[in-house]
């Protein structure tokens, strides 16, 4: 009988010490992913550096595709044949008496005569790659949005870059040339909002201001290389070969080493994907992301929530920015903006051509004379904000150019006050188009952020489309345009809201709760 209770007390306190072992089940936190960056994964750390630098080389690409109609219809140099007197200009005289130094596969204008009344065929065949650029960033920021993912769009438009780009090179005649150049700008026009916004959302909000300030020097960077591969390769078939190569190589070799964002794979519902990538980061960085938490998105505030949505993909469209009042003004503004920053920064930029110097050179001084914009850009970016620093370059770049439109006279000191006017003018205005790519992710969810920034793009391609007949009204018209586009982006800047420092919100919902409190 002693053995049977003790036996049996012996059991009760074997359950009872049982039952006291096991603890309660883990209580699960969800946080955002600024959050998980901020306070778990790191914010900007060896896995981010690696990705954003793997990512923004297809900056470099889009210098190269964009560019390259620099040095490919560029007019070369003529001689006459015949000993005499040799008139500055080769359209009124017969075509017998005159050849090409470079012989006619030097360019475009070279091999199909784009001279005197056939000129404007180059600025037509230019004006149809950034109307390809303008549709292919409308589509490419829907569909990076939606099914296609970041790094899926990123991926095809290398691709249709590549293949456009070759055939390109075997174009029979010009209009060919021309529809070729329109393909091309179509997969130009993705490159490079797919590659910003997949290389800065894994970044942290207190580190992403400066890092994708940071995007445009490998744009700089690859106009500076291209210049030395024209150099090398100067007939324009071998050019446009050459130049395309590289995105087959950036998709075979860097791409599979790049990441999908963790925040697309968040508004697709897909939350065991964007943990791992970022335990990944965590692990990269040194960090450790503790036991039960777990990411959410912004408009998720319970569990019940969660349960109801985790299996539901959050996607959105342009027809969702445009029925919200704040994302609508905001979206209306940031279209104005870059389209006029498009027209002074582009129509700045063509005449390189013009200046009957060494083009090589002045290309690769160019790039290299941006490259300062955005280092104080970057620097001032944190301190100053968005706002600000928009108002003040855009202001700077339109006075400076209107400051030229007012400067007469054709002697050297009134030429080399208008040039440093206009080198003032693109110092602002590359600072500024730096900033709108940061600025416009900052303003729009990462539901709708592609399709937002491919439409701000389309509008900047558009700018890009209309610089050239600006650039061909005058001397002095340009200056005042350039001036009164450049005030004008100013006063629409002063419209915004500022971003530094506020979160990157996932969802329609999450921003409209988050930002309620103000007007826009």
């Amino acid at each position: 009988m002693e053995n049977g209770e003790m036996n049996s007390g012996s059991d009760l306190r074997a359950g009872l010490l049982s039952g006291s072992a096991h603890s309660p089940p883990a209580q699960v936190k969800r946080i955002g992913i600024d959050d998980m960056l901020r306070l778990h994964a790191g914010e900007l750390g060896r896995w981010q550096l690696r990705h954003f630098v793997l990512t923004c080389a297809a900056w470099a690409l889009e210098a190269f595709h964009t560019m390259v109609m620099i040095f490919a219809d560029r007019e070369p140099a003529w001689q006459c044949k015949f000993a005499g007197n040799c008139p500055p200009d080769n359209c009124g005289i017969p075509a017998a008496s005159w050849e090409w130094v470079e012989g006619s596969a030097a360019s475009t204008v070279s091999e199909w005569g784009l001279i005197c009344g056939q000129r404007y065929k180059v600025g037509l065949s230019q004006s149809a790659f950034f109307a390809g650029c303008m549709v292919g960033a409308g589509v490419f920021g829907h569909l990076s949005d939606s099914f296609l993912g970041r790094k899926g769009s990123l991926t095809i438009v290398c691709i249709l870059n590549a293949i456009s780009g070759v055939v390109t090179s075997l174009s029979p005649t010009y209009w060919f040339y021309t529809g070729f150049r329109f393909l091309n700008g179509f997969g130009t026009g993705g490159v490079g909002l797919c590659a910003f916004v997949l290389a800065t959302e894994p970044i942290g909000p207190s580190k992403r201001g400066v890092a994708g300030m940071s995007t445009f020097y490998f744009f700089s960077g690859g106009i500076a290389i291209l210049a030395g591969i024209a150099y090398l390769f100067p007939t324009w078939r071998t050019l446009y070969i050459v130049s395309s190569l590289p995105s087959i190589v950036f998709v075979l070799l860097i791409i599979p080493f790049i990441s999908e964002s963790p925040r697309w794979y968040l508004i697709r519902r897909q939350t065991a994907k964007a943990m791992d990538i970022m335990r990944t980061i965590a692990r990269w960085n040194g960090r450790e992301i503790p036991p039960g938490v777990t990411l959410k998105l912004d408009d998720e505030d319970d569990e019940e929530n969660s349960k109801e949505c985790s299996q539901v993909a959050e996607s959105g469209s342009i027809i969702d920015v445009l029925r919200s009042r704040r994302t609508r003004l905001r979206l209306i503004l940031m279209v104005g903006i870059n389209f006029l920053c498009a027209i002074v920064y582009y129509g700045l930029t063509l005449n390189v051509v013009n200046l009957k110097t060494n083009l090589y050179i002045n290309v690769t001084l160019n790039s290299v004379a941006e490259m300062p914009a955005f280092v104080i850009t970057a620097l001032l970016l944190d301190r100053w904000g968005r706002k600000p620093l928009g108002i003040g370059t855009m202001m700077l770049s339109g006075v400076s150019c209107s400051i030229g439109f007012f400067i007469g006279g054709t002697g050297v000191l009134m030429k080399t006050i208008r040039m440093i006017c206009g080198v003032i003018g693109i110092f602002g205005m590359a600072a500024m188009y730096n900033l709108l790519f940061i600025y416009t992710t900052e303003l729009f969810p990462t539901v709708v952020r592609n399709a937002a920034l491919g439409c701000v793009t389309q509008a900047s391609q558009l700018g890009a489309i209309l610089a050239p007949l600006v650039v061909v009204a005058g001397q002095s018209l340009p200056f005042a345009v350039f001036g009164g586009c450049g005030i004008a982006g100013a006063l629409l800047t002063y419209f915004l809201p500022e971003t530094m420092n506020k979160p990157l919100y996932d969802t329609m919902t999450g921003l409209e709760d988050g930002e309620g409190k103000f007007v826009i």
